[in-house]
């Protein structure tokens, strides 16, 4: 009676070790809901690969406050992708050995070797996203503010790229040449640690600095890059026949033609109808949005649930663990305690179970 993912683990595992295997020093990232696989079970997993001899120095995480969950589980370093604030309180002795900070602005910089001298840090620079990092000057004073606290440790520079919008490699060109210039101190070979680059561009990056190691930091493509060895269930829980006209859910909708309300599992708290914008800006794609603006404008709603392939309409909007379906006259009509498939956004759903298969 849940909204279930079940994962093929042989072919999950494969998967993982397939991108381990291609990218040398990956870097993987466990934030939010874990992909919807939870933190410590890609904790677990990271320590996996790690275990069976894959180049996995290091997890990343999103915030400060995702470290408990993923410490005990992965015994290797560990990435904060969100910059270190100074409202940030440090971690205990033994975590900020294995911690790695992002570093973004340089008045933050000041405040963290005041804090801790010893601390490690990666240096991010800003990127065409415009999201967090410093600019080209500020990685110079950097440079000479870290020369005047030789106990630190700079772990190498942060690069987070935009989606898509072509090849990123002449951006990245400039951005590392900008931190070569700034003569940071580093111990031993310099590292740059970057996001959203192909397996193309990830290559031709490590032939034209081969005097660095490259840091991929993956999440997406690693953890959800098989979606074939994934499958999203939820469970009918009840079945109604409703002739046209007739009232229900809590907003007294009426059916719109005979058929059957289903009553399946997974509502608001697990993410369902909770739609985040998605950034698509092909025609296809703004033509299915205005699709589903006309749909709600007379009350019906495609569905991320699926009935032999076909994806159905919400009866009304999701309630908190459940969701009504209308299904036409004509359809095979499931039977209670039936799984039926739902499509959703990952990242943006809680599930009641994870089942992976041996």
């Amino acid at each position: 009676m849940s909204l279930t993912l079940t994962v093929d683990g042989p072919r999950w595992r494969a998967h993982l070790e397939a991108v381990a295997d291609a990218q040398p020093g990956i870097v993987p990232v466990a934030k939010g809901n874990g992909y919807g696989f939870t933190l410590g079970r890609l904790a677990r997993r990271t320590q996996w690969l790690a275990d069976r001899g894959h180049d996995v120095r290091t997890l990343a995480v999103g915030t400060y406050d995702e470290l408990p969950e993923v410490a005990q589980r992965w015994h290797g370093d560990l990435l904060v992708l969100t910059p270190w604030r100074p409202w940030v309180p440090l971690p205990d002795p033994a975590l900020a050995k294995r911690l790695v900070h992002t570093v973004s602005r340089l008045a933050d910089l000041r405040d963290l070797l005041h804090a801790d001298p010893t601390a490690r840090v990666v240096l991010e620079r800003m990127t065409s996203m415009l999201r967090h990092g410093m600019a080209a000057r500020e990685l110079w004073e950097a440079g000479d503010l870290l020369r005047k606290h030789p106990g630190a440790r700079v772990e190498g520079l942060a690069l987070h790229l935009p989606l898509g919008q072509g090849t990123h490699l002449g951006e990245v060109t400039r951005l590392v040449n900008d931190y070569v210039a700034a003569e940071i101190p580093a111990r031993g070979r310099p590292e740059v640690w970057v996001s959203h680059l192909t397996d193309d561009e990830l290559a031709t990056l490590r032939r034209q600095y081969a005097d660095f190691t490259v840091r991929p930091r993956i999440g997406t493509a690693l953890w959800l890059g098989d979606r074939g060895a994934l499958r999203v269930t939820a469970t009918v829980l009840d079945v109604h026949p409703v002739e046209r006209g007739e009232a229900f859910g809590y907003r007294g909708r009426t059916a719109p033609k005979s058929g059957h309300v289903l009553v399946v599992s997974g509502g608001t708290a697990h993410g369902i109808g909770l739609e985040a914008p998605t950034g698509e800006q092909s025609i296809r794609a703004r033509a299915a949005t205005l699709a589903r603006g006309g749909l709600d404008a007379v009350g019906f709603v495609r569905s991320p649930y699926a009935i032999d392939g076909k994806q159905r309409l919400f009866a009304e909007p999701p309630h908190m663990q459940a969701s009504m379906l209308f299904l036409p006259h004509g359809a095979r009509v499931p039977e209670v305690g039936e799984e039926v498939d739902v499509r959703v956004r990952y990242t943006a759903t809680g599930f009641d179970r994870v089942v992976v298969t041996d």
